[in-house]
């Protein structure tokens, strides 16, 4: 039996390779699989001309999972840089890489990434659209945006992000409540500047069957761009965000309706006591599409440590129902991140993922610190080294100060806790001042 896309083949009663290999990663029942696909609760994003991808699943009852953006622009268009940044991000465990070149040979680039990657890649058209037409962005057509996104559909890009729910209903509406930050995407801006430059529709989502055309031959999964996520914590939940999420959750029920997967994404900046809500409203207004959400970023003031602050915006949303999340580097607001930005930002964001993951009862997540919780009573360091989530850092730190008692640290001594108390619940002496 033929089919188009993967939520096509679920609806169909098909089982594909795809779905094999998610439910066998996710220890998740293939049926069960099958039905949340069917539903639009869950998507593999997996392009058929992606021939070396080891496909992931993003959304209900699966593990977190986190996105790493790099790509090259005006400033930093070091190709060869990028590449090593994807080949660490791998080596990480990042389950998606999203190039976000601007600049330059921007397909070069993205055709060696995708070459590649075994995770899945996604791009955002509107970004490339500049450079690769030389054009400055009011004279670029509708049809020309449109070309762009298929030339990325035909490169092997796994999804797309978008910024389709920004039309001029929701400009309006932009323009009638003021912001402290205005529009911070960049997507986002740019779309939004077009529209005023040539006082037309988005045509994203004027033709948005055009773009569903596109998204079914190849099966990309539509990312559903959130062009007015809050860029502060004053902007958050206002009514730009609101009507654009509403506007997303219609284009969703269309993309459904032609078997296309499709993803949410938002916010964005916001106080950590709004991040529940906007979750359950996601969810509500966009029908349980999986959603994928950088940060959020729970407060404004920390330049220079914006992997913290979103690690804990993170983790309280993937809590709370996010399926997906986008990384944030210490350089965030302030430049392009190296390649150790990039190890902390990851690190950080898989912390965020996996505490989540335990918080939601994701099968298998809590055996992972059970282990770690089994190797520190035992004092065995090395299953400690192995099991760490960065068993580098956490090998170095010991090396540094190592103790005069291999069996403890040089923060303990021979007062360690763990030490003492398997002395003592053996019958032994513990020796804390004799040797």
């Amino acid at each position: 039996m033929n089919y188009t896309t993967q939520m096509d083949a679920a609806r169909k009663g098909i089982i594909t390779k795809e779905m094999n290999a998610v439910a066998e990663k996710e220890k998740m029942d293939i049926k069960v699989l099958r039905e949340l696909l069917a539903q639009g609760k869950v998507v593999i994003p997996a392009n058929k001309h992606h021939v070396n991808l080891e496909p992931q699943g993003v959304g209900e009852g699966l593990r977190t999972k986190i996105n790493v953006n790099l790509g090259i622009s005006k400033d930093c268009c070091n190709v060869d840089a990028e590449i090593e940044k994807a080949k660490k991000a791998l080596a990480l465990k990042a389950e998606a890489l999203m190039d976000l070149s601007s600049y330059g040979k921007t397909r070069e680039f993205r055709q060696k990434l995708i070459n590649i990657s075994r995770a899945m890649v996604g791009t955002v058209p509107i970004y490339d659209a500049v450079g690769f037409y030389d054009k400055e962005l009011k004279d670029i057509t509708a049809q020309e945006f449109l070309d762009v996104v298929e030339k990325h559909a035909q490169d092997g890009v796994d999804f797309v992000t978008l910024h389709a729910g920004i039309n001029r209903a929701t400009a309006e509406r932009f323009n009638a409540n003021q912001r402290l930050t205005n529009i911070v995407s960049r997507g986002g801006s740019l779309m939004f500047a077009w529209m005023a430059l040539n006082e037309q529709e988005n045509p994203f989502y004027e033709h948005f069957d055009k773009v569903l055309d596109i998204c079914e031959e190849y099966d990309v999964t539509l990312s559903l761009g959130d062009a007015c996520r809050p860029g502060s914590i004053h902007d958050s939940t206002d009514a730009s965000q609101v009507e654009e999420l509403i506007v997303l959750g219609e284009l969703t029920k269309r993309a459904w309706e032609r078997n296309v997967q499709v993803m949410i994404e938002g916010p964005g900046h916001m106080a950590m006591n709004e991040i529940a809500g906007n979750m359950m409203l996601e969810k509500r207004l966009c029908h349980g599409a999986p959603f994928y959400v950088l940060g959020p970023v729970v407060t404004d003031i920390a330049p220079g440590y914006d992997h913290i602050t979103t690690a804990i915006g993170g983790a309280i949303a993937a809590a709370n129902g996010a399926d997906f999340l986008c990384y944030v580097t210490p350089a965030e607001h302030l430049r392009l991140p190296t390649l150790e930005d990039m190890k902390e930002g990851i690190i950080a964001t898989r912390i965020a993922a996996h505490a989540a993951d335990i918080a939601k009862g994701i099968k298998g997540a809590r055996e992972w610190d059970n282990q770690m919780s089994k190797a520190r009573v035992n004092l065995d360091w090395e299953k400690m080294f192995e099991l760490a989530i960065d068993p580098e850092k956490a090998r170095r730190y010991r090396e540094e100060s190592m103790p005069e008692h291999t069996d403890s640290c040089t923060m303990c001594g021979k007062m360690c806790s763990m030490r003492n108390m398997n002395k003592v619940m053996k019958g032994e002496d513990i020796n804390i001042l004799r040797d």
